[in-house]
């Protein structure tokens, strides 16, 4: 089933603050997609208005399956939404973990253990099932919270800023997990603030004090600004932010 999302001039204010401001975006499935801008810059709004956890204040947001139309709540079982913010129980396992949205999810045993077996070797966590949460690293918390939403088979997931204080390493090997959910056909959305992850997206949307500045295939748009780094693209672009 192929999903595309759609925002169309999507306007929000909290408090004071205009958090999106006229955002017009496409996402579907095929390049993994990364929502690109600094602390602040409107990217876990705009993810949150996606999920249905936030009201735009005026424009709209479609949603496509199979080149068709639908309502949210049709395909609301279908986008996994892993939140920035911690998540998981610290005194529950990974096992636990697992166990724990299988029931969520009402997935009866044989698909469980068929993609509990799949995704422990994909993550590589199998040695630590019996390891609480609370004593994960940065980087396993995450793969656990990955592995948590990936159960329910969705054909769309939103990261919030996935790597976010996970050290190089682990950072590399969550890419490497998202490389092969995308490989599986799978519509991935990454926020994140680190510039140099832009480079491993196929597509960016480039997003600062709420407003889109920029989209398209990373390279390209290097090329076209005549910069070498998206560090540098944002220097550049810097008035357009006031």
């Amino acid at each position: 089933m192929s999903i595309e999302l759609k925002v169309e001039a999507l306007k929000k204010k909290l408090g004071s603050t205009l958090a999106l401001n006229d955002v017009s975006v496409h996402f579907f499935a095929g390049p993994i997609h990364g929502l690109i801008g600094p602390e602040g810059a409107g990217k876990t709004t705009l993810l949150r208005h996606l999920v249905g956890l936030l009201k735009a204040d005026e424009g709209r947001i479609q949603y496509c399956q199979n080149g068709q139309f639908v309502d949210f709540e049709s395909i609301r079982a279908k986008i996994a939404y892993m939140p920035q913010t911690q998540s998981l129980y610290g005194d529950l396992s990974i096992d636990e973990h697992l166990e724990f949205f299988r029931d969520i999810y009402g997935l009866d045993q044989r698909t469980y253990d068929e993609k509990k077996e799949r995704l422990l070797q994909v993550t590589r966590l199998a040695p630590f099932l019996d390891r609480a949460a609370s004593q994960l690293s940065g980087g396993m918390y995450k793969k656990l919270g990955l592995m948590c939403a990936m159960l329910a088979s969705p054909d769309v997931i939103l990261l919030d800023e996935p790597t976010n204080g996970v050290d190089p390493l682990s950072r590399r090997e969550f890419w490497d997990l998202l490389y092969q959910l995308h490989e599986e056909g799978i519509l991935v959305l990454i926020t994140t603030a680190y510039m140099d992850e832009a480079e491993r997206c196929g597509v960016v949307h480039l997003l600062n004090e709420g407003r889109i500045i920029g989209a398209g295939e990373p390279r390209k748009i290097l090329q076209k600004n005549g910069v070498k780094s998206f560090d540098e693209y944002f220097l550049l672009h810097a008035e357009t932010f006031s």
